[in-house]
């Protein structure tokens, strides 16, 4: 083997030699080949097109290692589209294939790689469909890399195919329960189906009508999901609005999630723009809400006064012999009413007779907006009072049982202020009030939803790694996906000569490793290119990557040229970024999270607001708790707080702080944050960065 290395020659005729009998080898060997074309490929770049055909051989090899080899080989020989996508067809036969999920993720790594190159995008968008294949995979990782890969191929050449596939798994999952993983599958489902339907328009009204089935999810997680597509789809597109309360009025009544109920109500009184929706929309509420007065209607109930919902027996007869000495027939009548158990109420009943009001504030809006739309469409002056009338009695047979003894809890005075108003409103049924009702809530969402928008289009920063006035400028933009880190480095060639073999040349400093050196390349003039580099990172620890780039001008015969480039710093901020997620989810990965740190506050920082402040900007993470929530002085402050690490980490905070008043005005902050994260890593890191910017607080 070393004399093949040695001896160039000696080795092309090897390899020569053993094209034709490359699969009668044993798999060391043929990975040996691969290894001695692709590194006699690199060195002769002109006897290419001399070894393709043997790696397109090897990639029909039994061996995995061997096919994945061949594959990653074959890419680097030839930019060709036949040669990308028998290389990609490869991978994705060997994910399907191979047993092993670590395995699955990194072949899944090299498709994602061949995705990130330009000229190879178009060649994997015919593979959208095999690619799905995966998707058999019970792994979750495995699933949601996939779906994020066929995501970011989708175009709209395929986009409807891949909407039948995602439209078939979700009802898959609808049957099956057994697998731990499987909300959690139907989730990501429901959310791609949601991404294509933002950008392909088109194909909202095909996915609306299947994923509004699952409003009634037992899986509140996955039903919110759905609730929040429902929600921005009714807004963005006109033209599918009547499709959405169509199909909304039809699964309402099987909600049973109190949190899915008020964001159904809130459409729906939102966006019912007929008389014939507005009274469906009635319909449906007096459906839930069962008979009223609400409360003699239970009382009635409880005290067995409800002969209507008594079931009426007759038993057998017999004949009697009286005292008088005729014959009398007798039968047996019996009555059974049906157990608490037994007795089924009516959602919105059920939720208000748990002590959950808030649903019914939110009944209370729906109806006063359906209402004053009603007015404004029909002329009729009786039946504008009739239905005006109706949503009152709601309103004030629901604040009845409020303040009654029968639900588990009191209604509490907001409720109760928030409906209250909506009956003055109804009582007055003012223009203005129709504007705010019927105008502004619809023209927030809108505003949230930019806002929202805007948010998704931040990328990660780009770094400037030379001047404007160097020779060769050159940016880098930062992709991290799990432990791997991709530089995409563009550089561009600023002069009016051809700089050939440039070349981007980095180290690293700390637990970063550089996997391999970037390939030199060509630039015209005023030309420019995209080089990536991987770098692995081993820790959550300081790191520094840095370099120059080197190249030689054509005609020129002076010695290379060299341009230094800035540092890129990496440490635990480049790490962390501010992210948004629900308080449900927050509570649920609270609880999931094995990893604690808690944290003394120690500053001589005296407000509790500036506190909270210096904290969100020390660490990157942004304050869950509303703002409103957080104004005011009361002597303490509890907040949430949330970040997501650049490797997909989480990270969650709560704050617990009070200002001790005991001690005088002066007095700094005391308290605590407690820090939980997945990995212990994240959450001793979090800990560290607010010891240390407590200490630059105290001055």
């Amino acid at each position: 083997m070393m004399l093949i290395h040695a001896d160039q020659d000696r080795a092309l005729d090897y390899l020569s030699t053993c094209i034709d009998q490359v699969h009668t080898f044993g798999d060391i060997l043929q990975l040996v080949i691969v290894e001695l074309i692709y590194k006699v490929c690199h060195a002769n770049p002109s006897e290419r097109a001399r070894f393709i055909r043997c790696i397109y051989n090897l990639l029909q090899s039994s061996s995995p290692a061997v096919k994945y080899e061949a594959a990653g080989t074959l890419v680097t020989l030839s930019s060709a589209p036949t040669a990308i996508k028998a290389a990609a067809q490869c991978y994705i036969d060997l994910i399907i294939k191979e047993s092993d999920n670590n395995v699955k993720l990194i072949v899944l790594d090299r498709l994602i790689e061949l995705k990130d190159h330009p000229s190879h995008e178009r060649v994997l968008q015919d593979l959208v469909m095999d690619i799905l294949r995966v998707l058999g995979t019970p792994d979750l990782e495995v699933r949601k890399k996939t779906l994020q890969l066929a995501l970011d191929l989708v175009s709209s050449r395929n986009v409807e195919e891949l909407v039948i596939v995602l439209k078939k798994e979700v009802i898959k999952t609808n049957n099956v329960t057994e697998h731990e993983d499987t909300d959690k599958y139907r989730q990501l489902l429901v959310r791609t189906l949601h991404s294509c339907s933002v950008r392909f328009p088109d194909m909202a009204a095909n996915v609306i009508p299947v994923l509004m089935e699952f409003l009634s999810d037992s899986n509140e997680a996955a039903a919110a999901d759905v609730l929040e597509f429902v929600r921005e789809a009714v807004q963005r597109f006109d033209n599918l609005r009547t499709l959405i309360v169509e199909k909304m009025l039809e699964v309402f009544h099987a909600i049973k999630s109190v949190k899915i109920y008020r964001g159904a109500l809130w459409i729906l009184g939102e966006y019912c723009s007929t008389k014939d929706d507005i009274q469906s929309v009635m319909t449906e509420v007096r459906r839930s809400l069962g008979e009223v007065p609400i409360v003699e209607t239970e009382i009635k109930k409880e005290s067995g006064e409800l002969k209507m919902e008594e079931e009426v027996t007759v038993g057998p007869t017999q004949k009697l012999v009286t005292e008088m000495g005729t014959y009398a027939t007798q039968s047996a009548l019996s009555s059974s009413r049906p157990t608490k158990k037994e007795e089924e109420r009516p959602p919105l009943r059920g939720f208000m007779l748990d002590g959950d009001f808030f649903v019914a504030a939110s009944l209370a809006t729906t109806l006063t907006k359906v209402a004053l739309r009603y007015v404004a469409l029909v002329q009729d002056k009786k039946k504008q009072n009739s239905f005006v009338a109706e949503c009152m009695l709601l309103m004030a047979t629901i604040l009845h049982l409020g303040k009654s003894s029968l639900p588990k809890k009191p209604i509490t005075d907001d409720d109760v202020d928030r409906i209250s108003l909506c009956l003055k409103v109804l009582s007055e049924c003012s223009p203005l009030m129709n504007d705010i009702f019927n105008k502004e809530c619809r023209l927030s969402l809108s505003h949230m939803l930019s806002a929202k928008l805007e948010e998704e289009k931040l990328s990660q920063k780009v770094t400037q790694l030379t001047g404007f006035s160097d020779p060769v400028y050159a940016e880098a933009y930062v992709h991290v996906n799990q432990y791997d880190i991709v530089l995409d480095v563009l550089v561009v060639n600023q002069t009016s000569d051809t700089l050939q073999n440039c070349t981007l040349e980095l180290a690293t400093l700390g637990d970063l490793k550089l996997v391999e050196k970037p390939s030199p390349l060509t630039l015209a003039p005023h030309d420019f290119a995209n080089i990536k580099a991987n770098v692995k990172v081993a820790s959550t620890e300081n790191g520094i990557i840095f370099g120059n780039i080197v190249y030689d001008v054509s005609g020129a015969a002076s010695d290379r040229n060299c341009v230094v480039l800035s540092d890129i710093h990496i440490d635990i901020m480049d790490y962390i970024q501010p992210a948004s997620c629900t308080d449900t989810e927050f509570r649920q990965m609270w609880a999931e999270f094995e990893w604690e740190n808690k944290v003394t506050v120690n500053t001589n920082i005296i407000d509790l607001n500036e506190y909270l402040q210096h904290i969100l900007k020390s660490t990157n993470m942004k304050c869950l708790t509303p703002e409103k929530a957080l104004s005011g002085y009361c002597g303490f402050m509890a907040a949430n707080l949330y970040a997501r690490s650049i490797f997909g980490e989480d990270a969650l905070a709560n704050v617990s702080i009070e200002k001790p008043i005991h001690l005088g005005p002066d007095a700094p902050v005391t308290g605590h944050i407690r820090i939980r994260a997945k990995s212990q890593g994240m959450a001793l890191s979090l800990g560290d960065k607010i010891n240390l910017s407590q200490k630059k607080s105290i001055v």
